[in-house]
């Protein structure tokens, strides 16, 4: 198990939480359930990985988000039709 990279001293368990995130177009903000995050025993963060993260923000970016409600689940987002095929605006690859 890891430590906590906020406190440095509380213990990490995998858990599935809910996220707010602000669109790419910084309209409004969607609630993502059951997003695969990590929680601290000790300070109570609840956060997601790298890897993650990038996953959101990626398909946010790459879906109509009009077509997204005020709610979502993680898995329903990731399943969402994407309008590209990847963010070509991501220079990291």
């Amino acid at each position: 198990m890891e430590t906590c990279p906020w406190c440095e001293k509380g213990k990490l368990a995998s858990v599935k939480g809910t996220v707010y995130w602000e669109l790419p177009d910084g309209s409004r903000a969607v609630e993502i359930d059951e997003t695969p995050s990590f929680f601290c025993d000790n300070c109570h963060a609840l956060f997601q990985s790298d890897e993650t993260t990038k996953e959101i923000e990626d398909q946010l970016f790459l879906i109509d988000t009009k077509q997204l409600g005020k709610q979502t689940t993680y898995d329903e987002l990731l399943k969402m039709k994407r309008m590209l095929k990847r963010n070509y605006f991501d220079f990291g690859k």
